[in-house]
């Protein structure tokens, strides 16, 4: 490591010891173009209303919304976003061969009981400079966020800290998710497996196999994100913590009876702050 104080060597002496280039330590990395914070903020807005639109479609609407671009760069966008467009039906592009991939176990399932199945997803969150991504832990019977994560990359950690946090709190019998990177990870799996949690995996593209994921996805955006327009990663987490807590205890659902997703997922005996 670098002693960038007044150390008995150089800085020049250190980077020839350590066979580091010089220069390379005066290096920092530019941040994103405004072009681009601006462009993935829209391809965000058109996946959310069309979600089985691909690169080429997105490209088009953009085009046609007088934006020059190509399709190699929305494809690159998309990717590091982690938007795919889902399909209705099977999608047979190929899969990556890396990790293991899981079935889906919840075909024709409607859990019951809280805690049968919780669903997990990340998503892309804009901020006015830049973009954030949240992963959310979501019990499939009430629809209540178990628990929830916002960060900056889309590395594995914050999945894998974002369950153990949920499973301080309780349980599932099966944790469903996409087949991201993140989710056919050696740290995911071998964590389910090692709390004896059975491992669902969406079928590449398919859009009903995580409805309930992703009208929570829309509902955040619709009723919170795209009004707020968060200026630094500090509000962005301070505005969803206070949204999941009026999604969780606050807010009814029609298919839940005009209850609410907290009412539900704690059962009888609870009492809603709207109550």
């Amino acid at each position: 490591m670098i002693d960038w104080g007044k150390g008995r060597l150089s800085i020049k002496a250190q980077a020839k010891l350590l066979s580091l280039n010089r220069t390379s330590l005066y290096y920092k990395p530019k941040g994103p173009s405004k072009k681009e914070i601006m462009l993935k903020h829209l391809i965000d807005r058109i996946h959310l209303d069309h979600p089985a639109f691909g690169s080429r479609k997105i490209t088009s609407c953009l085009r046609r919304a007088g934006y020059s671009v190509n399709r190699k760069r929305i494809q690159r966008y998309m990717r590091e976003m982690g938007i795919t467009a889902i399909y209705p039906g099977p999608n047979l592009s190929k899969r990556n061969q890396r990790h293991k991939v899981y079935p889906y176990l919840l075909r024709n399932v409607d859990p019951s009981l809280p805690n049968q199945v919780w669903g997990m997803d990340i998503t892309y969150i804009p901020l006015q400079n830049g973009w954030m991504y949240m992963v959310a832990i979501i019990d499939w019977h009430s629809r209540y966020i178990v628990d929830w994560e916002l960060s900056d990359s889309l590395y594995t950690d914050f999945v894998i800290n974002t369950i153990r946090r949920a499973l301080q709190k309780a349980k599932p019998d099966i944790i469903n998710s996409d087949q991201g990177c993140q989710f056919t990870s050696d740290a995911y799996t071998g964590l389910l497996k090692e709390n004896a949690i059975k491992i669902s995996m969406n079928g590449k593209g398919r859009a009903l196999d995580n409805i309930i994921t992703e009208r929570f996805w829309r509902t955040l955006k619709v009723e919170e994100v795209y009004i707020k327009e968060y200026i630094t990663p500090r509000q962005a987490r301070q505005e969803i913590a206070s949204f999941v807590n009026f999604y969780n205890n606050w807010r009814p659902h029609q298919s839940l009876d005009d209850r609410t997703p907290a009412e539900v997922y704690f059962g009888e005996g609870f009492r809603s702050l709207c109550a």
